[in-house]
Parts: C-alpha cells; sequence; structure tokens
C-alpha cells in the first residue's frame, strides 16, 4: 500500500483472510479460558509459526517471510479480532527480530531469527524500570566492560511473556570512555544466565501472558551479547519502538473490531419492543461512530507500517505514535459499547466482553503513554515548545 492507494496488496488481503480462519479455529473462549487457567495460548502460537505467520516480517534467508511490519501487523490485528490476540508478537517478531534483522551480527542472526520465524525461539524486550518510568534516556541498568566481555547490573519492570522466553533483549546503558557518560546499548540475555532473576507481577488484566520484574544481578555475557554498534544504539532503540507502536495499533484495532462485530450482532438479534434494539439510534449511532473512527485508526496504522517499511523512520514515528493512540482510543470505546449494547450480558462470561475491559484499558498504558504521544505530537507535530 503507498501514499496514493488505500488499498492493501492482493497478498496481504489472502494473509489476512487465512489468518483469520486460523483464528477462527481457536477464538475467544479458547483464549480466556487458557488466561483464566494460568496457561499459555502455545498452541495457536506454535500453528501460527509452522504456518509461517510469525516471521513475515523476517528476511527469508534466515527462514521469514521476507515482507515488512505491515503484513506482521495484519497477522496480529486479524487474531485479536478473532478474539485471540498473541501478545508476544509485539515483542519477538517485531521489536527483537526487527532490531536483530536490521542490526544483528549474522552469528545472531543465524542463532535467533529462525527459531522466531517459526515460533520455536521467543525473545522478549526489557526497556521500562521502576524509576525511569516514559524517560527511556534516564534508565541505570548499566553495563561494563569485563575483559572481552560484559557485566549488566540492573532492574527492569512490566516486562511481557520472561516465563515463556528463550532472551531477553535488555536495554542498557554503557559508559562512553571519552566523555564518561553513559549511552544505551542492547544485549541479547538468555533466561538461565547466572545472576538473572524474575518475578511475576499480580496483574487483574484477564490475559495468558504473564508481567515480571527483571533483577541484573552482575550478570556476565560475552562481548557477541551486543547487538548492532556500541555507538549507535540510539537509533537500533528505536528502529525497534516504531515497530512496537504500530503493532501495539494493531493489537488495538483488532479487539476493537472483535468488540464491535460482537456488539452489531447483538443488536441485530437481540429483540425488545417487537424490534432489534439495533433500530434504536441510542445504539445504532455510537456503533456507527466506533466503525468511522476503527477505520480511520486503521488507516493510520497502514500508514505508519508502509512509511517505516519504506525505510521512513521518523516519518514513521509520527504516525506510529498516532496510530496507537487513535487505535487505543477507539478500542475503549468499542469494548465499552459493546458492553453496555449487551446490557448485563456484557459482563457475562458466556458473551466474551467482560475480559476485554482492562485488556484495552492497557492500551492508553503501553507501549507509551498517551500522554507521552501527546507530548510528541505538540513537541514534534506541531512545533510546540518542549514541556518535560
Amino acid at each position: 500500500m503507498n501514499a496514493m492507494n488505500f488499498i492493501e496488496p492482493e497478498e496481504r488481503i489472502a494473509l489476512r483472510k487465512a489468518v483469520a480462519e486460523l483464528g477462527a479455529k481457536y477464538g475467544h473462549e479458547y483464549y480466556a479460558r487458557k488466561a483464566r487457567a494460568d496457561e499459555k495460548t502455545h498452541e495457536l502460537w506454535d500453528e501460527a509459526g509452522r504456518l509461517g505467520y510469525l516471521g513475515v516480517n523476517i528476511p527469508e534467508e534466515y527462514g521469514g517471510g521476507g515482507a515488512g511490519i505491515a503484513d506482521l501487523a495484519a497477522v496480529l490485528e486479524e487474531l485479536a479480532a478473532a478474539g485471540s490476540p498473541l501478545l508476544l508478537m509485539v515483542v519477538s517478531p517485531a521489536i527483537c527480530g526487527t532490531v536483530i534483522s536490521r542490526f544483528g551480527t549474522e552469528e545472531q542472526k543465524k542463532q535467533w531469527l529462525p527459531g522466531i520465524a517459526d515460533g520455536s525461539k521467543r525473545m522478549v524486550f526489557a526497556i521500562t524500570e521502576p524509576d525511569a518510568g516514559s524517560n527511556s534516556h534516564k534508565i541505570t541498568t548499566t553495563a561494563k566492560r569485563d575483559g572481552d566481555g560484559w557485566v549488566l547490573s540492573g532492574r527492569k519492570v512490566y516486562i511481557s511473556g520472561v516465563d515463556e522466553a528463550d532472551a531477553v533483549l535488555v536495554v542498557g546503558r554503557t559508559e562512553d570512555a571519552r566523555t564518561g557518560r553513559l549511552k544505551p546499548a542492547l544485549f541479547i540475555l538468555p533466561t538461565g544466565t547466572e545472576g538473572f532473576e524474575y518475578t511475576k507481577i499480580p496483574m487483574d488484566i484477564v490475559a495468558p501472558e504473564n508481567q515480571f520484574s527483571l533483577f541484573l544481578d552482575d550478570v556476565k555475557l560475552p562481548a557477541e551479547a551486543l547487538v548492532g554498534e556500541e555507538d549507535a544504539a540510539i537509533a537500533q532503540l528505536f528502529a525497534g519502538l516504531n515497530p512496537e507502536r504500530i503493532m501495539g495499533a494493531s493489537f488495538s484495532l483488532g479487539i476493537a473490531r472483535y468488540a464491535l462485530a460482537k456488539a452489531v450482532g447483538y443488536a441485530n438479534e437481540r429483540q425488545v419492543w417487537g424490534a432489534p434494539i439495533g433500530t434504536h439510534q441510542g445504539l445504532a449511532h455510537p456503533l456507527a461512530e466506533i466503525k468511522i473512527e476503527l477505520e480511520l485508526a486503521k488507516l493510520m496504522t497502514q500508514k505508519a507500517a508502509s512509511l517505516y517499511d519504506s525505510g521512513d523512520d521518523f516519518g514513521a514515528g509520527e504516525s506510529a505514535n498516532m496510530a496507537k493512540y487513535a487505535a487505543a482510543e477507539v478500542a475503549i470505546r468499542a469494548t465499552d459499547q459493546a458492553v453496555q449494547t449487551h446490557g448485563g450480558n456484557g459482563l457475562a462470561t458466556e458473551y466474551g466482553l467482560g475480559t476485554l475491559v482492562t485488556a484495552v484499558r492497557l492500551g492508553r498504558i503501553a507501549p507509551v503513554s498517551r500522554e507521552m504521544v501527546l507530548n510528541f505530537v505538540g513537541q514534534h507535530s506541531l512545533g510546540l515548545p518542549k514541556s518535560y
């Protein structure tokens, strides 16, 4: 899809159809059952990997589909629209797969990309810290030279899926020998490494993926754990954050589609006073507004993915932030209105909406808060003074 053509290519339309069929095979009942039992959606993940859907953005020479983030985002959106979103798609193939594909050594690519592509290996991403919040320039996890290798020390918080991961892509900071200042650097940390520990954070979100606090106590890593150039890590970091925002938007879009479809189906079937409740404008108009907002958010997400895949990192950054914002807002509104359309049934387990109420709220917070998106747009899109 280019700037003058708003129709997706036939290959992506076919991909969406195939993934939607896979998603329907599992559905939200499967997803919610797994989440409530504190189990993983391994069956769906493994089948999506075998079919090549998890690695559509990974280069072909490493077992992927050779496409871009736009296709991976389409996969996540369709699975979410079927009621079975896979959160780890945001971090494993999108962030970690992209960063390693673009900046990793040949050895790192051979070791990790084929497994990320077929789903047999999972890599998660660790940047957030307890005291740094949204200010990634103030992270305190440090990496010091230790002969030819490195020693990492620090803490991370709200890191998704560590209990399922083979490795963590850790954002640390190294000291510039010339200036003494700390600068960001990326390291691949296998989860079984000595000195690395993690604890589960209890959450009220009904989801199969768990959140964790990480503790790095003088963790020793070999020289080859460093990803890319030590002096160019800030560019490498943002090369992964733009896909994260695009995938986050797609996650929200899919859930919004699922909720809207449930609401429309119920409004067509449920009859009160001899007519379907969808005949009443008090229900019809909010659903129509959500459809409009959903399509607008989807267009911005597609624009962001198109810009990113074309190599325009800055243009993609602006669009990705806007897409993430718009998609999160419409997901919240769609879920809330779907519950309202169902009345009391909206929170009954049978109707598959109550589990999404807290899940969609996360979209306003992660991977970047709603307020930080507005700060970005104010400063970079509107040229207003920096507010923080």
